[in-house]
């Protein structure tokens, strides 16, 4: 199992955190990379999309598995 990591990004011109495992980190990267998008960018798309309720971590979170269940539906 793996840990988590914390890392920093710059959004909206403020750093902030998050913490996620390797493997969503991972996915991550290969969602922005397959949408043409920086890492970076594509975690200000989300922040920018979330509730306000849900914490940044747990969007990014919530991303990947929306992705990676559309995904396994177009087979």
């Amino acid at each position: 199992m793996s840990g988590i990591v914390k890392r920093s990004v710059a959004i909206r011109g403020h750093r902030t955190s998050y913490s996620l495992e390797q493997p969503f980190h991972d996915e991550l990267a290969r969602i922005a990379a397959a949408r043409g998008m920086t890492l970076a960018g594509l975690v200000c798309e989300i922040d920018q999309s979330r509730p306000d309720e849900t914490n940044l971590s747990s969007a990014l979170r919530l991303h990947v598995l929306e992705q990676v269940k559309a995904g396994a539906t177009r087979g």
